[in-house]
């Protein structure tokens, strides 16, 4: 991959910071709710954002975005910000930054009591239920009210960076949200993304994703998080070599969604494209398949 536009060239960045394991945020979510174990609860969430996540760039999420918008009450907003990495930073916030001793203490205390000025009230906090409906009005605002605005019954996001730790914390902020995961085949990806002139995992950042190499070990990474999230999880795990291969049952996706989908229409119209190469040279297959050959073998991908 070429460093073009030297103007846009990342600044470095002080540290980097690492995603925590699904289980280490369920265990903050957990203690964020020991008082109050049944404070989420979907029914009657008037919510339920669909989120098309893939296993990195170039896995064809643009493809399918645009298949589920031909349902004309359904908004999809597009990878907004992504290099910011909102999701994964509160993701990591909620995962690091709950101390059970301390939430005890805070929700034993009364705000409305008659003794509060001769009280010990420094850890005085809201209910902790409050801090889940704040990181949610976030995306309420950010996403669900200009999709209102403009006449959408529905809304979703598409990200192409996001993995399982983050689908558990948007699904702990919308319990009736359903989330499709695209993946593609990384010698795929990687030809396709190769002639891209920026590819960054985060920005700022000197961690370009320029060779074959990092790009296995991202593609991996996210492919392999998703055997982290426990049986039940709503999610649907689509192969791009399947949607565009007439493999999809859309009809079953449409059910499964509440939405109704005219696939044809968006598969008519071929939009994007950045591959130039018609393949891989063999030591990058090689370099590809032995970095990602945990997340191959999760998701079916043949060596």
């Amino acid at each position: 991959m070429h460093r073009e536009h030297a103007d846009l060239k990342p600044r470095p960045v002080a540290a980097p910071w690492d995603l925590p394991h699904v289980d280490q945020l369920v265990k903050s979510i957990a203690a964020l709710h020991m008082s109050a174990p049944d404070a989420v609860d979907g029914e009657g969430d008037p919510e339920a954002p669909i989120f098309v996540l893939s296993t990195a760039k170039r896995s064809g999420s643009t493809l399918l975005q645009r298949i589920l918008v031909t349902d004309p009450r359904l908004l999809l907003w597009g990878e907004p910000t992504g290099e910011m990495d909102l999701v994964p930073r509160m993701a990591q916030m909620v995962s690091y930054s709950v101390n059970p001793f301390y939430l005890k203490l805070s929700e034993s205390l009364d705000p409305t009591s008659p003794t509060l000025a001769t009280s010990w009230i420094a850890d005085l906090y809201p209910a902790s239920e409050n801090f889940r409906l704040a990181l949610r009005g976030f995306f309420d605002r950010w996403f669900g009210e200009p999709a209102r605005q403009l006449g959408f019954v529905r809304w979703g996001l598409k990200e192409v960076r996001l993995g399982a730790t983050e689908a558990t914390l948007l699904r702990w902020l919308y319990p009736r949200a359903k989330f499709l995961v695209l993946s593609r085949h990384p010698y795929d990806c990687y030809r396709s993304a190769a002639d891209l002139w920026r590819v960054v995992d985060h920005w700022p950042s000197e961690n370009w994703i320029d060779s074959a190499a990092a790009f296995a070990r991202l593609w991996n990474r996210i492919a392999l998080s998703w055997s982290e999230l426990p049986v039940g999880f709503p999610l649907i795990h689509i192969k791009y070599e399947d949607l565009v291969n007439g493999k999809v049952d859309f009809r079953a996706l449409e059910s499964w969604l509440g939405i109704e989908i005219r696939e044809n229409v968006a598969l008519s119209v071929k939009v994007g494209g950045t591959a130039k190469r018609s393949g891989l040279t063999w030591y990058e297959r090689l370099i590809i398949s032995r970095e990602a050959a945990a997340g191959m073998q999760a998701l079916g991908y043949p060596k």
